[in-house]
């Protein structure tokens, strides 16, 4: 059994955002070697997720303010968390909701993807670097 490792760095210029991060999984994928297995991919930051669904514009506005509204950014002082100092408590409740990693099965040497999916990075609390681990194993 092959087994790959490789981490893929973002910082993302602004606070939250959306990134379809497919075309660099895919490249992992074929530098694997791998036909058949598994692709996990997963944010490796508590602030930052994965997740696949759709590439479309406004279902990417639609999470955004559908995130906004369960876990607004502000009033900061609605949050325990920033009594810290921080001011990102809202990102890690976004990211909860959108989880941490995805699984995709790998057949014939790509990703087995059902229609329209699309692998997903999502960035909660921006302007720093963060990473995200693609993990692939099979033959």
């Amino acid at each position: 059994m092959k087994s790959y490792r490789k981490e893929l760095w973002f910082n993302v210029p602004s606070r939250r955002a959306f990134l379809n991060i497919t075309p660099q999984v895919e490249t992992c994928l074929h530098e694997s070697g791998v036909q058949e297995g598994l692709c996990l991919v997963n944010a490796m930051h508590i602030t930052a997720s994965v997740y696949i669904n759709d590439d479309e514009n406004g279902l990417l506005h639609d999470y955004e303010r559908w995130l906004e509204e369960l876990a607004p950014h502000e009033p900061l002082s609605h949050y325990q968390h920033n009594l810290s100092g921080e001011d990102n408590a809202d990102a890690h409740m976004k990211r909860q909701i959108m989880g941490r990693e995805v699984v995709v099965a790998i057949s014939n040497g790509k990703l087995d993807f059902g229609p329209w999916e699309q692998i997903f990075y999502g960035e909660f609390d921006g302007k720093r670097n963060k990473r995200v681990l693609v993990k692939i194993i099979g033959e």
